[in-house]
């Protein structure tokens, strides 16, 4: 299996944080979810691949190639959309159509002009009325109508109404289907990775502290639930994140501590969501920000 993103072992430094030794790889053909609290080093991540601030030590390769290496060969390869608009107030999408024309020798205007039409985007109106959703489709359209190989989504879907949303996942499967491309997904909306992400990495305080497939980590753990008595000192031990209140506890074991639970428990199994929340608690954070 080929990878299109490496990174191996990043690190940046700044008075308040540090991102430490940060390493993963993302198949060709996949889309990977990057989670973790506000402040955890999601956004720096993201800023050193996409060369918005060069790393301290370490490496980063989209299919083989360094920025050192092909900077121009490089960036053409990445597509950007971020939570905030990059396009200045005062222009159109006449303007934006003519920039991308000039800057990007393989942006597909036809294609462009069929995003426009079909997300009913005002040709005449400057960037500064447009809604949030607007913006955000603005940006989905410019970025899926160029020959990118890694479209990196920095909370990307924030602002869309249900609907939408649905139809840009159904985009992003669509743009990986040929298997040559990627995509890297920073969101808290975590139901979002649960429909189309096949990797999760959770970072927190700099530092990858989980890296897996979905599938594999949905499978690996349950959440249990019971009465205040009922609660073992085996379950104790092995739980993860253990939450007890006046009433009874929750806690998020692994699959392979199923032995340990009574026809008295309720057992569910945890979202994405819900791993996150445990394994923070497990670490002793009680202010969870967003994920």
């Amino acid at each position: 299996m080929k990878n299109l993103l490496e990174v191996n072992k990043i690190s940046k430094s700044y008075q308040s944080f540090e991102l430490q030794d940060v390493s993963f790889e993302l198949p060709s053909g996949f889309i990977m979810g990057y989670v973790g609290r506000n402040g955890a080093g999601k956004t720096t991540t993201l800023n050193l691949i996409t060369r918005i601030c060069n790393p301290d030590q370490g490496s980063i390769r989209i299919n083989g190639i360094t920025y050192e290496e092909d900077p121009i060969h490089y960036k053409e390869q990445i597509g950007f959309i971020g939570d905030e608009s990059y396009f200045p107030n005062d222009f159109t999408i006449k303007s934006i159509r003519m920039v991308m024309k000039d800057h990007y020798q393989t942006f597909d205007e036809e294609k462009f002009n069929q995003f426009i039409k079909q997300w009913e985007l005002p040709e005449k109106k400057k960037v500064e009325t447009f809604s949030r959703g607007m913006k955000v489709k603005l940006m989905f359209a410019c970025a899926l109508s160029r020959k990118t190989s890694l479209l990196i989504l920095d909370e990307a879907t924030n602002g869309l109404d249900p609907m939408m949303r649905e139809e840009i996942l159904d985009l992003l499967q669509k743009y990986i289907e040929d298997g040559t491309r990627s995509i890297l997904f920073s969101t808290h909306m975590l139901s979002d990775l649960e429909q189309i992400a096949d990797y999760i990495i959770f970072i927190e305080n700099g530092k990858i502290i989980l890296d897996d497939a979905k599938d594999e980590l949905l499978e690996a753990y349950i959440t249990v639930k019971g009465k205040k008595e009922d609660l073992t000192g085996a379950i104790e031990k092995r739980a993860i994140g253990l939450t007890k209140n006046a009433y009874g506890f929750e806690a998020l074991l692994s699959s392979d501590d199923a032995e340990l639970i009574n026809k008295s428990f309720v057992v569910e199994r945890p979202s994405i969501d819900k791993i996150m929340v445990h394994i923070l608690k497990n670490k002793g954070v009680n202010n969870y920000g967003s994920i």
